[in-house]
């Protein structure tokens, strides 16, 4: 008989160095889950301080890399583009798991599980990010998607479960999408590698087009999913109602985060050949996903509702620098959702503190009419919420002003002024209704007999991470600068 050899690579050619900070991740989830093995007595806040300790070492080895950008049997890619967007996700899940240091042990907060699953869905999105592999894509897809539905059903609320359910429902379908995007381009090129499959379609004259176009329709159905883009938006309203207002803050920022690395790393190799059909694709999606949004929040009188289709129409807005595709607009798409970060995160931080236990922050038709007055009954509540909104609304100085601007700008550098000036009309269209709760809080008397207690809910760490918002979203023109900085260099060296 014929011995057969495999030549396996050594582990130090295996870069081992390239999924330590995933892996922190899941260790960490690991961790607690073996901890309430041993005691199922503990305080939740041990659990909380143990997140946020295993994000504070997963963000420490990521800084630290210094290895090559490929690792383990070529399916990482750590670039620049992975560093930075690993950094924001990491960042993201520590200041979203401090608004679990409430006063009210809501139901799942009760469940170190909760904990371990939040820390898996992380690795998840680190995995999304830090390869070209559409396998290993899929991969980081699910583990995070399926760590999220769960973490929504827990909530234990009739709308929890319906929305983990719809979810859920809406989530199988995009990932079936995404397998069959997959499919496609693997039958075409014989590679499941974005740049492997970017050399062969080049090399091929985008040969059998028509199966090309089908497959992008596939991907941008997977990836529109976790964008929240239309038409594929359906489920963010039912998906926001039914979790709380934390987690519906972290749904708006991370897993779209992670959408945002992958379609720039896809769209990167239509946009860079000038596929004219692909761009007239992007281009309407990207103007859908602006508009529609928009109008729906103008006709809302639940705050909450509101900020979820603001969330969606923001998505289409960053959404923009894909379809640009210059160094400037990747740029500005970083920093744009980086201030969106700091904003969303007081924004809804604040909605949650104000919910108490009876009190269904999202079943009232009527929501804005609870803040009347909100100055007088409550003037702390009032002005933070009041700054959050008039960020959100692009009023300078404020934080997200100077993100929209940067966007805009990238726009108009690269020639699409009619695209720029859909981003100016929708700007001001979302200025509009940004501004109609802060008429109620502000020039309203209150409501009599309206009995509602605010901050009832929250503790000495989370109005630190109110005030830190806050501070953020005020001073934020100090900021630009160096985070343009940091993020130019991290795109530069990953070459987009």
């Amino acid at each position: 008989m014929t011995d057969i050899v495999v030549n396996l690579p050594a582990f130090a050619d295996l870069n081992f160095g390239t999924i330590v900070p995933m892996l922190v991740a899941i260790i960490g989830a690991l961790v607690i889950l073996c901890i309430d093995l041993v005691n199922k007595k503990l305080d939740k806040s041990l659990y909380v301080m143990l997140t946020v300790l295993f994000l504070i070492v997963d963000f420490g080895t990521l800084v630290g890399y210094s290895g090559d950008v490929r690792g383990f049997f070529d399916l990482m890619m750590i670039d620049g583009i992975a560093i930075l967007s690993q950094g924001v996700i990491v960042i993201a899940s520590l200041l979203f798991v401090l608004t679990a240091m409430s006063k009210l042990r809501f139901q799942e907060y009760r469940y170190p599980e909760y904990f371990a699953l939040y820390l898996f869905m992380v690795a998840g999105f680190q995995f999304m990010v830090s390869s070209d592999s559409l396998i290993l894509i899929f991969v980081g897809l699910e583990t995070a998607s399926m760590a999220l539905y769960t973490i929504i059903a827990m909530h234990n609320r009739n709308n929890a479960l319906e929305a983990a359910i719809k979810y859920f429902t809406m989530g199988g379908l995009a990932t079936a999408f995404f397998a069959f995007g997959s499919m496609i381009f693997y039958a075409l090129t014989g590679t499941v590698e974005l740049g492997q499959i970017s050399e062969s379609l080049a090399a091929s004259n985008f040969e059998n087009y028509p199966m090309v176009l089908i497959g992008v329709v596939f991907m941008l159905g997977a990836l529109g999913f976790k964008l929240s883009l239309v038409p594929y938006h359906t489920w963010v309203p039912d998906v926001y109602e039914g979790a709380t207002a934390a987690l519906a803050g972290f749904l708006s920022i991370v897993p779209k985060m992670a959408g945002f690395v992958v379609a720039i790393r896809f769209f990167e190799i239509f946009i860079s050949s000038g596929d004219i059909y692909v761009e007239l694709i992007l281009y309407a999606t990207v103007v859908l996903s602006m508009t529609i949004p928009n109008i729906i929040a103008l006709v809302q009188n639940d705050i909450n509702r509101m900020l979820a289709y603001s969330s969606m129409s923001n998505a289409g807005f960053a959404m923009t620098a894909i379809l640009i595709g210059t160094t400037q607009a990747t740029n500005a798409l970083f920093l744009y959702w980086i201030l969106f970060l700091v904003t969303n995160l007081g924004g809804f931080t604040m909605l949650w503190l104000n919910r108490s236990k009876d009190y269904n922050s999202f079943s009232s038709d009527h929501a804005l009419e609870k803040y009347s007055g909100l100055i007088k009954t409550s003037p702390f509540t009032a002005t933070m919420m009041g700054l959050f909104l008039l960020s959100l609304a692009g009023i300078p100085p404020f934080a997200l002003f100077w993100g929209k601007l940067y966007l805009i700008g990238s726009a108009v550098n690269a020639g699409y002024m009619l695209l720029a000036l859909i981003m100016v009309i929708n700007a001001a269209i979302a200025g509009y209704y940004y501004l109609k709760p802060i008429v109620y809080m502000f020039l309203k008397d209150p409501i009599e007999g309206n009995n509602t207690k605010y901050m009832t809910n929250a503790t000495t760490s989370t109005k630190v991470l109110i005030g830190f918002c806050a501070v953020v979203t005020i001073l934020s023109i100090f900021l630009i600068e160096p985070l343009l900085e940091i993020i130019s260099y991290y795109v530069q060296i990953s070459g987009y």
